[in-house]
């Protein structure tokens, strides 16, 4: 099984639970010794903690991940502490304790940052548009558009239209 949940779905009633997420990392952060990956897929952001003392194999692993690879984390939730809690992150309040993870994919480093894509060139966003797209505020578009196009073709089937 790739995944038991999406990466933007736990809140504070998955806490004690062992959970499976799979995603692209978002973010690598090293803090004297603890690792936070910050894994995302098309459904948000959940933030993993990779502790040597914990599980010295998995945070070995985790010392390795770069921006953009992909990856399936398996582990606990737990809550944040509360000086640490995310408000901005519908999944700000828990964090994944990592038990173990995998790199399904690795990933040269993106030519362009996709957290600030606006800000990159345009031609090199549309030489790279499979990468591009991962940025949220286009799956946001992606997915308005697809609704919309949704409901038009339910529209106009209920009213025996033939799509040609």
């Amino acid at each position: 099984m790739l995944r038991t949940h999406t990466c933007g779905e736990l809140t504070k009633n998955a806490i004690g639970k062992t959970v499976t997420l799979a995603g692209w990392v978002n973010a690598r952060r090293d803090h004297g010794g603890l690792i936070f990956i910050d894994i995302r897929d098309r459904y948000g952001i959940t933030q993993c903690t990779f502790d040597p003392q914990k599980n010295d194999a998995a945070w070995k692993i985790a010392e390795t991940a770069r921006d953009e690879y992909v990856l399936q984390i398996t582990g606990k939730i737990t809550a944040r502490p509360s000086e640490m809690v995310n408000k901005n992150l519908a999944t700000g309040e828990i964090e994944l304790v990592a038990e173990s993870i995998t790199i399904l994919t690795k990933s040269k480093t993106p030519p362009f940052d996709l957290h600030k894509g606006d800000e990159t060139n345009e031609n090199l966003r549309l030489k790279y548009r499979f990468l591009d797209l991962r940025r949220p505020e286009l799956q946001k578009m992606l997915a308005t558009r697809d609704e919309m196009m949704t409901r038009i073709r339910e529209y106009m089937h209920r009213h025996n239209f033939i799509e040609v």
